[in-house]
């Protein structure tokens, strides 16, 4: 038997790869508790397994003090001599408990020494997981899908679990259980309930480890994939560069008519890719990362807060901002750099508003009241060259000019402050103007599209009116046919009135005359024509 249980552990250590010596300890702290729960005793119990003979042991554990206050925990000298049980060097004597005893532990006691081994030994599992996956954070593993919880996916590593949430999941891939998956390795949770290595499918290193493994240049070095971004499932741009001056980057991560880039494109379902080349000037890098739209000019806006303008023609202003902003917001990404585009029509209409108010802010400072030439052409030296800004200044401001002192800086806010009043008048006024003009403009526009509706209706009432033959084409065949039909009725009836002697030739004298005015019914004519026909 005793062999059997050193076996026993020595096979579960193999199989689940944890080391003998934490499953022996698994088992003597099970045997253990198992044994104070049968004694229900308060004693500090502990257990020891015989690695040569196979035999578990179960002692008390005391401290030897000159005075005893808790028999439980603590024993006399005296007592100890007694044992004849040798004491540790910090004075603590094991006593065993008779063996006998322990043979019939029960059916409860051994049912928690079972849960605390499968409980250890799961945490030395755990344990292992932990120390091997994570050194191994930001790797590419492949891995079958097992199961689903919650929209989450559950893929087969082997030797354990791995989690792939819904949140590191392409929105353009759909797995069935079985499947393979190949996924990157994001963290390593030591104390998560479920499975602990967590995997995602839209981390930018995935994209960078496929690169690596189809791309030899990039494998051996030669090429460097400096940046990756991705809109997982849509689009992605990777920044590479080459430290070989003769080995294009971007055409070897390209390959022979796209076979290299392609095969990565398949492995993310269809994820467009584009791949730019990496430069140190920050002009030319979001150059290439807004690809493929033409960049007319790149200007730095707010170098401190890394702000830049980009300027396009109007037709490629669309492409270079991309479907719902992608293009723009992935380059930004990459470059690190906020980007504001603008075509030249706007960057036009930019400088021409600028220059207006440039003129603008001249003309209301040399229109400035009461305040002289060469007290303008000083403020304007200092830097206060607007309306505004002598506003803003305030007298504090002001005084800090040369040759201003306070009451001149009173009497230079007081004319500013009422430009400042004119000018909010004068822009009211245009306001109010402009929206009049507009109501104008919409008024005459509905009054436009009034009378081209109303001159609609009246050309489609001409065309389906029966006169004039502007009805069907079928209508107009019908009474033309019909009209043939009377007249020859008309014809016949008169014929026959004459050879009788009879009065009909003035009835259809009278019918002829009238056909031309008002064409018959053809279903009258017939009718008229047949009471003659039984009338002759």
């Amino acid at each position: 038997m005793s062999n059997e249980l050193f076996q026993a552990i020595e096979q579960v250590g193999r199989e689940k790869g944890i080391e003998v010596d934490i499953i022996i300890q698994a088992v003597e702290d099970a045997y253990a508790a198992a044994a104070k729960k049968y004694f229900r005793t308060k004693e500090d119990l502990g257990a020891r397994f015989d690695r040569d003979s196979g035999a578990l042991a179960v002692f008390a554990r005391k401290k030897v003090v000159d005075e005893v206050t808790n028999p439980d925990l603590e024993i006399s000298p005296g007592d100890a001599e007694g044992l004849a049980l040798p004491a540790s060097e910090e004075g603590i004597v094991e006593i065993p408990k008779p063996r006998e005893e322990l043979l019939h532990l029960g059916r409860i006691a051994a049912q928690a020494a079972k849960q605390i081994i499968f409980q250890k030994v799961r945490e030395a599992e755990r344990d292992n997981i932990y120390k091997e996956y994570a050194g191994r954070i930001g790797e590419l593993i492949n891995g079958v899908v097992k199961r689903f919880e919650r929209g989450n996916i559950i893929v087969d590593l082997g030797r354990t679990e791995a989690l792939l949430p819904k949140k590191e999941q392409s929105k353009a891939e759909r797995y069935s259980q079985g499947d393979r998956i190949r996924a990157i390795i994001v963290e390593v949770d030591r104390n998560a309930k479920g499975p602990q290595v967590i995997i995602s499918r839209t981390d930018e290193r995935l994209l960078m480890k496929l690169f690596e493994m189809e791309v030899p240049e990039i494998y051996d070095g030669t090429v460097v994939i400096e940046r990756a971004v991705r809109d997982p499932g849509d689009r992605a741009k990777v920044a590479v560069r080459s430290k070989d001056r003769d080995v294009d980057p971007v055409g070897a991560c390209v390959g022979m008519k796209g076979s290299r880039v392609q095969s990565i494109i398949r492995e993310l379902r269809g994820e467009k890719i584009d791949i730019v080349q990496y430069s140190e000037d920050v002009s030319t890098f979001v150059t290439n990362s807004l690809n493929p739209a033409k960049i007319n000019r790149v200007q730095l806006t707010d170098p401190d807060n890394k702000g830049l303008e980009v300027v396009v023609d109007d037709e490629q202003l669309s492409l270079a901002i991309g479907k719902k902003g992608q293009n723009v917001r992935l380059a930004s990404r990459l470059a690190g750099w906020k980007i504001d585009i603008k075509s030249e029509q706007e960057k036009k209409k930019e400088v021409e508003a600028e220059m207006e108010r440039m003129a603008r802010d001249a003309r209301e400072m040399e229109s400035l009241e009461g305040v002289g030439e060469k007290t303008i052409q000083r403020l304007m030296e200092s830097g206060l060259r607007s309306l505004d800004a002598i506003f803003e200044a305030q007298i504090e401001g002001l005084t800090q000019v040369q040759g201003i002192g306070p009451k001149t800086a009173e009497k230079i806010l007081a004319a500013a402050e009422a430009g400042l009043q004119r000018r909010a008048e004068r822009e009211e006024a245009e306001r109010l103007q402009a929206e009049q003009e507009a109501e104008e403009a919409a008024r005459l526009a509905e009054e436009a599209a009034a009378q081209e509706a109303a001159a609609a209706e009246q050309a489609a009432a001409q065309e389906t009116a029966p006169e004039g033959g502007n009805g069907s084409d079928t209508s107009s065949f019908e009474d033309q046919d019909a009209m043939q039909e009377g007249g020859a009725g008309v014809a016949e009836a008169h014929e026959g009135a004459e050879a009788a002697g009879q009065d009909a030739p003035e009835d259809s004298s009278a019918q002829e005359q009238e056909a031309p005015t008002a064409p018959p019914d053809p279903g009258s004519l017939e009718g008229g024509t047949q009471e003659q026909r039984e009338d002759e």
